[in-house]
């Protein structure tokens, strides 16, 4: 929902030996750079706030189950001018629409659970979301914001192998014209879900209009949120949602050596803006197969360096068919090294 490096105050505690823990904090985010995804110190501060509070309580309901309460509040009051990003594009507002200044405010109010029952590890969140928007790009009118997220990953681990299977749905925008807006967007998304470092949907940016200036879903994000940028854009509530059923194992083969595999089913819940953006007819639902591999190396048993290699690829289904216009499965090669110290 909010994984950023953002300017802020925060008031924290503890109570029981830890089992109950809270964060009150207050932030204003730090325009990024266009190409490297960093904050951008040199420019102002983005006038979006961000005002979060949750709750945590471990060992609940069972022994090595933590559970969280979570309150987030976003306002952005980003309509006094436009935004163009070093490369020269348009970034706010959105280059769709009307591409008219606007200003919304949005509450999440989110229950999270992290840990295990038995043998079984359990990562889940739910997140409905309500505010309003100064002006619906596509509708040209005030809309009342009413979205919501739920994802669950389950695993099972024998010995050396982990097998996982997970589900995500998030709304889609049944109406781009009228006076709701039923797609959810996160403020700042960052997912560790489905198989996140290798899958090519969350992993790579999808572009839809203007070359990329507007992109179908932007780069280490799930959601279809139809932004300029992840980065730099501002959240968009008129979007196509998405639903994905994926399966996946880790195992590790050695002490320092891990193979990984994802199969992802993606689906959009609702067509209809991709449709009005796209002018060309009603789109299918199905966007796709994704499928993924990897293996991750730890020459020294440890999370001090980290060599990742992996390939992806995303077979498109009926609708991004039709949106691109080809058949043709896109494929994705990353490799990275994390240094901690």
């Amino acid at each position: 929902l909010f994984n950023d490096v953002p300017l802020g105050v925060r008031l924290f505690g503890t109570r029981n030996n830890n089992q109950w823990q809270y964060n009150i904090g207050a932030f204003r985010r730090i325009e990024k750079d266009t190409n490297s995804g960093l904050n951008d110190i040199g420019q102002r501060l983005r006038d979006d706030d961000v005002f979060a509070f949750n709750l945590y309580r471990q060992d609940f309901p069972v022994l090595g189950f933590t559970l969280q309460g979570t309150v987030v509040h976003n306002i952005n009051r980003e309509d006094d001018s436009n935004q163009f990003d070093r490369n020269g594009f348009l970034v706010r507002p959105a280059a769709i629409g009307d591409m008219r200044q606007h200003r919304y405010r949005v509450t999440y109010l989110g229950v999270n659970g992290d840990g295990h029952f038995g043998r079984a590890n359990i990562s889940a969140s739910t997140y409905p979301a309500f505010g309003s928007d100064t002006r619906g790009t596509l509708a040209q009118q005030p809309q009342d914001i009413r979205a919501a997220f739920a994802a669950v990953e389950a695993s099972y681990d024998f010995s050396w192998l982990r097998t996982r299977a997970t589900v995500l749905a998030a709304s889609g925008d049944k109406d781009p014209f009228d006076n709701k807006a039923t797609g959810f967007d996160a403020i700042f998304e960052n997912p560790q879900i489905a198989g996140a470092d290798t899958s090519y949907w969350i992993r790579q940016a999808v572009p839809l209009i203007g070359g990329g200036g507007v992109a179908l879903s932007g780069r280490n994000g799930v959601l279809p949120s139809l932004r300029s940028s992840k980065d730099q854009g501002q959240s968009n509530f008129v979007n196509p949602g998405v639903l994905l059923a994926g399966i996946g194992a880790d195992a590790d083969v050695l002490t320092t050596l891990r193979v990984i595999g994802n199969l992802n089913y993606l689906r959009f819940l609702n067509t209809s803006s991709v449709s009005v953006l796209r002018n060309q007819g009603t789109v299918d639902r199905e966007i796709g197969t994704d499928v993924s591999a990897a293996i991750q190396y730890r020459p020294f048993f440890n999370q001090n360096v980290v060599l990742n290699a992996s390939v992806a690829a995303l077979v498109p289904g009926r609708g991004l068919k039709q949106l691109y216009q080809t058949d043709r499965t896109q494929y994705s090669v990353l490799f990275n090294v994390l240094l901690t110290y």
